[in-house]
């Protein structure tokens, strides 16, 4: 019997094996750089066992996989321990010392630190008789220890294999000196109470069990956890700082943890170069990262911002002095340049980063639409607009709703003619996307450097774009008219419902005439050719309920949401993926239609929670204020929130929850309530404005 359990910040494995019961917790400390697995097992068979507890860690520090033959390994004599240390330090890593330990397991150690003697064979890992106490420099370098012991029938015993990481060989000795005899329970039930406190700031209570597990949970958890922390996943081991995807990330903490996304703004800004444009990624810690055309990166960090003065009413993050970087510029014909930028020595306020990128956004093709570079937010789209004249229709509805936040911020700091040309520009491509940009039933989604369309009802391929018609509704640019037309194009060309998908585009690339990028090499309903692409909808789902069709955002909901997908007697069977964390896609065509793709590592986790508790349950605040305009399905009675800003806890009530506690307050939907005002604890019951 074997059985895994997940949870915030651990997971516990468990299995019955040949008279042995085993339990094994993984878990990262929450203050030390140590990655525990804590092993508890008891011999429940009839005479005494000898056992073995062995583990092997391959070193890398460093970027590739060849930098461990600078590592320098050694045992110290006095820890059941051993050490790696690399030595080069051109690729910012110099100093960096790991060390791996067994702990609580009484007795001598063997140990190695020559990954060769795990394959001697054939290439394939064998686990030796005993280890061969190698250590030294040039050896390909692993880190293993074991130790022997016995259990008679009846006994049970515990140990912890200690991961450990410090910036230099004296911190990391000292580490495993603290760690040898640390608590483990105390340093889960740290982890717990981190998760609690954290996920505990806003906790929602619905008719839907699958709902409340995912937005209390684990959406948070997977935006912090994967996205903000690691930033890596299983199909996405890279590591890197993305410009636009942390922002985007962080965005979800405006209301719980509103310092995190402040101190994300300031990181990301760091990283913009003095003519406005951004590295779309980079490595830490030296910095290396890639300069692109990419048209829509530079636009979050003036997005962000805005969005966090609004939540938080706090405008001093825009006076916070920030650096730029330095370096080359793209070689002419190229699509990016990839290098470690320096420091430009040059300062100014985080309004300005954010005015810059919009000043360098300005700039519009032979259609009146802004310029699409290699790509705006669809990567794949790289040969679009790579010769500097393709536009893009999304773009323009973007740098709508960008100029809309920001232009009031440069008008209310003096720069009054910035915010001016700023608005008149947006009028600009407000006129062009009804006119260009609009195909007759729906908004087309690009024109190519030949002034080809695409997105429309003319091409053979991606006649229709999910995301050029969500964000006319989510950037409230256009009229009623066009985006009620837009989504039920949408709906009618990109629902499946069936399979429960919102397509992001159909139909898929194949052979399109005019080459839109990498995208095209994407199998057919793959990711962002055609399959459900997480990221986009969301949006899809968010402009569906601002239209005032609830029941299709449910469904949407239904259809993104892996808990429900999972459980979903048609649709669970070929989902094939954990129903606890956000999928980036799900496949669109035959014969993997509803097969789920790239987990954990998606941005779609944050919007989706997002989307869940602003758009769906109608949650806004901004400032001292703060209001609920429920888009929920029809079969939902009521909800409740519970919601702390501050030092301040309330709960907001709409309908009737059962069990609710009585009311200490009324309000009716879509008013505005000062939060501020409200009585520690209290109770306010939203009423509809029918009186209901």
């Amino acid at each position: 019997m074997h059985r895994v359990r997940h949870g915030q910040g651990y997971t516990v494995f468990e299995c019955r094996v040949a008279g042995l019961s085993l339990s094994t917790t993984f878990l990262a400390d929450r203050d030390d750089a140590v990655k525990l697995v804590h092993v508890q097992l008891r011999n429940d068979g009839g005479g005494t066992r000898r056992l073995r507890a062995l583990a092997m860690a391959e070193w890398q520090l460093g970027a590739a996989r060849g930098e461990r033959r600078s590592v320098r390994t050694w045992k110290q004599d006095d820890l059941p321990a051993v050490f790696g240390e690399q030595r080069e330090s051109s690729g910012g890593f110099g100093g960096g010392t790991a060390f791996l330990m067994l702990a609580g397991l009484p007795g001598a150690t063997q140990w190695t630190c020559d990954r060769n003697e795990f394959f001697r064979g054939r290439g394939i890992v064998e686990v030796p008789d005993s280890l061969g106490g190698r250590g030294g420099s040039g050896l390909d370098a692993c880190a293993a220890v074991d130790g022997e012991f016995r259990l008679a029938a009846g006994e049970g015993a515990s140990f912890t294999f200690v991961l450990g990481h410090a910036d230099s060989a004296e911190a990391a000795i000292a580490l495993a000196r603290r760690w040898r005899e640390h608590d483990v329970p105390a340093a889960l039930a740290q982890v717990d109470g981190f998760w609690d406190e954290l996920l505990g700031r806003l906790r929602v209570r619905t008719p839907d069990p699958l709902f409340d597990a995912m937005v209390n949970r684990w959406l948070v958890y997977q935006t912090l956890a994967c996205r903000l922390w690691s930033k890596a996943g299983f199909y996405q081991a890279g590591g890197a700082f993305g410009f636009r995807d942390q922002l985007q990330d962080a965005m979800a903490f405006a209301l719980t943890d509103p310092q995190r996304l402040r101190a994300q703004i300031l990181v990301n800004a760091a990283r913009q170069f003095p003519e406005g444009d951004v590295q779309h990624w980079w490595h830490m810690p030296g910095g290396a990262g890639v300069r692109t055309h990419f048209s829509d990166d530079l636009l979050w960090l003036p997005f962000a911002a805005a969005h966090y003065a609004q939540v938080t009413g706090d405008g001093t993050l825009f006076d916070e002095s920030v650096g730029f970087i330095e370096g080359a510029a793209i070689p002419a014909g190229a699509e990016d340049a990839y290098y470690t930028p320096q420091h430009a020595g040059r300062v100014a306020s985080l309004y300005e980063h954010g005015a810059l990128a919009i000043d360098r956004s300005l700039a519009i093709g032979a259609h009146g639409l802004p310029l699409m570079g290699t790509g705006d937010w669809n990567d794949g789209m790289n040969r679009v607009g790579h010769e500097g004249r393709g536009e893009s229709v999304w773009l323009a509805w973007f740098l709508c709703s960008v100029v809309e936040r920001y232009a009031p911020i440069a008008q209310a700091r003096g720069e009054t003619e910035r915010g001016a040309r700023w608005l008149r520009a947006r009028e600009g491509w407000i006129a062009a996307l009804h006119d260009a940009g609009w195909d007759g039933a729906w908004f087309r989604r690009a024109f190519f450097d030949n002034g080809a369309p695409l997105g429309s009802a003319a091409n053979d391929e991606c006649r229709i774009d999910l995301i050029a018609q969500a964000w006319s509704v989510l950037s409230g640019a256009s009229d009623e008219g066009h985006t009620q037309a837009a989504m039920a194009a949408a709906k009618a060309h990109l629902h499946d419902d069936t399979a429960g998908l919102l397509r992001l585009l159909a139909p898929p690339f194949v052979q399109s005439a005019n080459n839109p990028g990498y995208i095209q090499a994407y199998p057919q309903g793959v990711r962002e050719n055609g399959g459900q692409y997480a990221h986009g909808a969301v949006w899809g789902m968010m402009a569906q309920a601002l239209l005032g069709d609830r029941e299709a955002a449910w469904a949407s909901f239904e259809g993104l949401s892996p808990a429900h997908r999972a459980s979903d007697p048609r649709r669970g069977p070929a989902y094939e993926l954990e129903p606890y964390v956000m999928a980036g896609d799900i496949y669109g065509a035959a014969p993997y239609v509803g097969r789920g793709g790239w987990s954990w590592y998606t941005g779609s986790a944050a919007w989706l929670h997002r989307a869940a508790v602003e758009t769906l349950l109608g949650l806004t605040v901004k400032g001292d204020a703060l209001s609920l305009a429920p888009r929920v399905p029809a079969h939902w009675p009521a909800f409740e929130i519970e919601l702390r800003l501050g030092e301040r806890e309330f709960t907001l009530q709409w309908g009737a929850p059962q069990g609710a506690a009585a009311a200490t307050h009324h309000a009716v939907e879509g008013d505005w309530i000062d939060w501020r005002a409200l009585p520690a604890k209290a109770v306010v019951r939203i009423g509809t404005r029918s009186g209901a």
